[in-house]
Order: C-alpha cells, then sequence, then structure tokens
C-alpha cells in the first residue's frame, strides 16, 4: 500500500502552553474528521485530525453534546430521583453505575445490605461487563473490515439482553439496584437458561478467535500498533485491561474486592506487548472469565433471602451529612463515584470517576500524532471508551 511519510522535522513546534498551532494555509496539512458516523467510532464521539500525507499530526477530541451534564442533574434531585438518572452515564454499561451509586448512599446512611442482594449485584455487573466486551469485539473487528464480528456479538449481546429483560423486565436501563439491594429475586429456571445463552457464546467466541485473532490481516493490523509505555499508565491514569495488556495486573475485584468477589475463583489476565493486540486479547480472555463467574455465581448464591434492606421514606429521605468514594472495576478499568451529603434530601455533590475521561481525551490525543489514518480507527476502538462518561 502506497504511504507518504513526510519529514517530521517540518512540523511545528509546540507552543509554551504545550498546544500545537498548525497554519493550515501552508498547504502541507489537511485538516479531517473521524467520526462520528463511522464503525470505528465508540458511541457518537469524534477526532478532528490534521494530517501531513497520511500522517497524522495532531487529534483534537470532539464528545458530541449526546448526553451531558448529569452530575448537576443529579444535584437537584432527590436521593431516589438519582436513581434513574445515573444509568445514563454510560449507556452500554449502565448497571455499574446503578451500583457505585447505590453503594455511596448506603455507605453514608449506614444501610446493610443483605447478602442475597449482594450475591445479585455480582451477577448484575458481570452480565453488564460480558455484554461491554461484546461490543468492544464487535467494534474492533468492524474497524478492521471483519464485519461479520459485529454481528456475531450483536446477536450474544441480544440474547444476554434476553436474561436482563428476564430478570429486570428491561433490556438497555435495567434500574435493578437500588439503594438498600435489588429490586427482586431470579425467575424460576433462570440458571437453565442463562447456560444457554453462555454455551452459545463460548461457541461463538470460538469462531472469533478463528477468524480474528488467528486472521494474518488482522495480526498485522493490530501487533506493534498502537503502544502504550507504560510509564504513561500512572500519569495518565491507565486502568483496566488497557493497564494490564502492558503488564500491569491491576483489578480491583481482587485488588480491593466488594460485593462477593472474595469469594469467586478467577485469575487477572494480563499481557505484555500493550499494543492493539494485546489489548483485544486481554479483553476476549476477560469474557471467558465473565462467563466463568456466573457459573460460578449461579451455582454459590443463596437460593432464598431478603433481596432489599429497609429504608425510610424514600420521599422524605435525608441522608446523613458526608462524604464518600466507592469504586470498582467495570470492563474499562476502575469506575467510581463520589457523593457527598449535607444532610438535606438533595445531594451536595456528586463526581463520576469514569475510565473514558482519561483513555479517550488525555491518551489518545498524546498517543494519535505519528499515526497512519488507516489505524486511528482501531487505535481508538482499542482504548474502549463511552463518550458520556466524559459530558457527565
Amino acid at each position: 500500500m502506497f504511504s507518504f511519510k513526510p519529514d517530521r522535522s517540518q512540523y511545528p513546534a509546540a507552543g509554551e502552553d504545550g498546544k500545537l498551532e498548525i497554519d493550515l494555509e501552508t498547504g502541507k496539512y489537511l485538516k479531517l474528521w473521524q467520526g462520528p458516523n463511522h464503525p470505528g467510532i465508540t458511541g457518537n464521539m469524534s477526532v478532528e485530525l490534521t494530517v501531513c500525507g497520511d500522517e497524522v499530526v495532531k487529534g483534537t477530541t470532539h464528545v458530541g453534546y449526546l448526553h451531558r451534564g448529569f452530575e448537576k442533574l443529579m444535584e437537584r434531585r432527590t436521593f431516589i430521583q438519582v436513581f434513574p438518572i445515573v444509568c445514563r452515564v454510560c449507556v452500554p454499561e449502565p448497571d455499574f453505575n446503578e451500583y457505585c451509586y447505590a453503594a455511596a448512599v448506603e455507605d453514608l446512611a449506614g444501610i446493610e445490605v443483605p447478602e442475597y442482594a449482594d450475591w445479585m449485584r455480582t451477577l448484575i455487573l458481570e452480565m453488564g461487563r460480558f455484554n461491554s466486551y461484546m461490543m468492544f469485539l464487535g467494534g474492533i473487528g468492524g474497524a478492521l473490515g471483519l464485519g461479520i464480528t459485529g454481528q456475531w456479538m450483536t446477536y450474544l449481546r441480544d440474547i444476554m439482553l434476553d436474561r436482563f429483560e428476564e430478570l429486570t423486565g428491561a433490556r438497555i436501563y435495567h434500574m435493578f439496584i437500588l439503594p438498600g439491594g435489588v429490586r427482586g429475586h431470579l425467575p424460576e429456571g433462570f440458571e437453565g437458561r442463562m447456560e444457554e445463552v453462555l454455551d452459545t457464546a463460548e461457541r461463538y467466541l470460538a469462531d472469533i478467535d478463528r477468524v480474528m485473532f488467528s486472521n494474518s490481516v488482522f495480526k498485522t493490523r493490530t501487533q506493534g500498533v498502537g503502544y502504550i509505555d507504560p510509564a504513561l499508565f500512572e500519569p495518565y491514569g491507565v486502568t483496566g485491561p488497557n493497564a494490564r495488556a502492558g503488564g500491569v495486573a491491576k483489578d480491583l475485584r481482587k485488588d480491593s474486592p466488594y460485593l462477593v468477589y472474595d469469594q469467586l475463583d478467577f485469575d487477572v489476565v494480563t499481557h505484555t506487548d500493550s499494543d492493539i493486540w494485546a489489548r483485544s486479547n486481554v479483553r476476549r480472555q476477560d469474557v471467558q472469565v465473565s462467563i466463568d463467574l456466573i457459573r460460578q455465581i449461579l451455582r454459590k448464591m443463596p437460593k432464598t433471602g431478603p433481596a432489599m434492606a429497609k429504608i425510610p421514606n424514600v420521599l422524605h429521605w435525608k441522608i446523613p451529612r458526608g462524604e464518600t468514594y466507592i469504586r470498582g472495576e467495570c470492563s474499562r478499568g476502575e469506575y467510581g463515584y463520589y457523593l457527598v451529603s449535607d444532610g438535606s434530601g438533595y445531594p451536595r455533590r456528586i463526581n463520576v470517576r469514569g475510565p473514558s475521561y482519561t483513555h479517550a481525551m488525555a491518551l489518545l490525543e498524546h498517543m494519535i500524532p505519528g499515526t497512519n489514518i488507516s489505524d486511528v480507527a482501531a487505535l481508538m476502538v482499542s482504548l474502549h471508551t463511552y463518550p458520556p462518561e466524559i459530558e457527565r
């Protein structure tokens, strides 16, 4: 493939403020837009690219104004009115927002969640992690021309949504985890129907291994491409699979166990190459970890028990004054909620720590200069970001 490689010595130097000012009038540079209507874009995000030949000189992210201002919306509503809002912060993995918010309220209010609810919450979070990885695997395949993988992964996500609908009554925004516990128990026969989903997933994932991960074109387009220096992990706040693909075995499910993860048997998946291939491979293996965890949960969880703790009248609920930070390991890394209460019936401050901000803005804009235009889509998808987390 023909590739024009410009002389980088001709690139302009960054100013004292670190910003790169480029004069498009010289004719050396061209401005292009990657997204938002592009299969290599996660959500409605787009990147403003400045290119010289087919090499990217600068990239500026634009997150699209789809969902925004959630934190201020939540601060103007009662604690129970916040509950239906939090799941919108991350559409493909909404349940983690429900858990973090509920756990933060429970921490300040001194509510002890029943054991059955903890098992149910863990089940819901692993089901959500599975669905998030389905979107990733389909997206990375689609970004590199393997459209069939996106169709397969959409199907697997859809049959897992069937189980969500059966359990919660909804497919996307489940609103099942709320302060005090969860809304209900497992339906009769749920375990058998979930096992059918997991068996089907394993058959399709074997096809993914053959069609994508054993594909020489996929390997060529991902191995050695999009390398992240592990020295950047700490200053750029890189967590989750993006860090584990660079050899950092950090996973809050192991490092700071919450819910019932300390009662489950699993290993933290790592890789050493820290490129697009490694990040994709770590997530592929993590899917199997989630499948195994769902089976363990259904086998070990209590068959009966209360699903909700006793809580005050939610219409007049005042949370004691205080502050807390609750975190956990979502499919993209550390996720956390900082909640401040002034003793009134409204949150004083809510701040959401989602991995997308550090990965999709700070890290991506640092990595993208010097990238070939054809690799931008795969690079973006490999960081696995959801734009509403940025505009929260």
